[in-house]
């Protein structure tokens, strides 16, 4: 079936090909004014100015008017935890009273909070909690998602979570890529023995997560307190040995050297980075690393915003993630994230657009399925309510300006 939507006030990031963004290319955001789209069987078939559409009347069945709206491809949220047992607002309150983020964690809230809960909780009661989280982004205009585990920290809880993310790409109609983050922090009962857990994600989870194919992605919190840099690097080629590529958590409480062990593993991306400076900077510039963005744990956890000015100066790929987690991002709300990239990190709306899109999609290697208004891909679009320009969009932080979405051409 194909479909045909027309009038669209301005079509935004068109592209005939996918390439990862850096430095100043995030700023150009190709669009079309008054254009039309084309939809078959769930892909973009065709697409250009309305003036010069081809009388494609014979081979449309369904017909939308766009007139006044923005249509862009939807978000690619390239770091979450979106599979968690339950909330944690306990623990917002702590922060308000002024215990930080370790001292919660030492009192054995944080983490291993979320660990004990999901534990506790069935397989398929998480999928079920999982799944309804999973609907409620995707309405926010989600279109791809990357799930790590990590609130499992033993052999059964991890899989748990895996097998759970696994049921989720079954059913979902959005691309989903499962990360293992075993190493997410070490178990009370690890605590003094680092090496036993670590031969413990390596010769008991690996090997079941390799035969039963439960993850694309290695991940480690590489953190002061959490996993050293000799660590993340040892967990990370025990998964790349079994075909899995890194992802680091990397320098989101201090210089804790995960960005320089992520560019030395060729790692996919190198998420959080609220703490750097410019020779780190530089070192990622000049690697294919994507270094990813999570403003809204900055902002939860009262952090000074990261660096993404500097970091695009300097010609580093930036992608923008909500890092949607029950302690320090509680919110998948991708248009959050792109708006408060504007505020909070200066960013141009047209680089957090590209960010939290193109290089999104880049950043768990689903460019040439989605990402992008391009011929091949995809229809998984957001469809704004009629709004003045582009930059609305960030600038009405507060409003939902949403009209639809539509997933594999289909509106949800």
């Amino acid at each position: 079936m194909a479909t045909l939507i027309s009038n669209i006030k301005q079509l935004v990031g068109v592209r005939e090909e996918s390439k990862l963004l850096k430095g100043k290319e995030l700023s150009a955001l190709p669009c079309l004014d008054n254009a039309y789209l084309i939809i078959e069987n769930g892909i973009i078939s065709d697409f250009g100015l309305m003036k010069e559409i081809r009388d494609p009347k014979s081979k449309i069945e369904n017909e939308i008017d766009a007139t006044d709206q923005f249509i862009l491809p939807c978000w690619c949220d390239s770091h979450t935890h979106l599979v968690f047992a339950s909330s944690r607002e306990e623990e917002f309150v702590d922060k308000i009273k002024g215990m930080s983020y370790e001292e919660i964690a030492a009192k054995g809230g944080g983490i291993l909070n979320s660990a004990k809960k999901l534990n506790a909780m069935s397989e398929d009661e998480l999928f079920n909690v999982s799944w309804k989280r999973l609907n409620e982004v995707i309405k926010l205009g989600t279109g791809a998602i990357e799930i790590k585990s990590g609130y499992g920290l033993s052999v059964e809880g991890e899989l748990k979570m895996l097998r759970v993310i696994k049921r989720l790409k079954e059913v979902s109609p959005i691309p989903i890529k499962a990360t293992f983050l075993g190493a997410h922090t070490y178990p009370l009962e690890y605590r003094e023995n680092h090496k036993g857990y670590i031969d413990l994600m390596i010769n008991e989870m690996l090997p079941v997560i390799t035969k039963e194919k439960l993850a694309d992605y290695i991940d480690v919190f590489c953190e002061n307190g959490f996993f050293s840099p000799e660590e993340t690097e040892k967990i990370c080629k025990a998964g790349i040995s079994q075909g899995l590529k890194a992802k680091i958590h990397a320098n989101q409480l201090n210089f804790s050297g995960g960005v320089e062990i992520g560019i030395k593993l060729n790692a996919v991306s190198v998420d959080h980075l609220e703490t750097v400076n410019g020779d780190i900077i530089n070192k990622l510039a000049n690697s294919q690393t994507i270094g990813t963005l999570l403003p809204t744990a900055a902002f939860f956890l009262r952090m000074p915003f990261q660096p993404a000015r500097q970091m695009i100066d300097a010609d580093c790929a930036i992608a923008l993630a909500s890092d949607y987690n029950p302690g320090s991002s509680p919110s998948g709300n991708m248009n959050l994230v792109v708006a408060m990239s504007c505020t909070g990190m200066k960013m141009l709306p047209e680089e957090a657009i590209n960010a939290a899109t193109i290089n999104g999609a880049f950043a768990m290697e689903l460019q040439n399925e989605v990402g992008s208004i391009t011929v091949g891909k995809k229809a998984n679009l957001i469809f704004t309510k009629p709004i003045a320009s582009l930059a609305y969009l960030p600038y009405a932080f507060g409003s939902n300006l949403i009209d639809k979405v539509m997933i594999n051409g289909e509106t949800i």
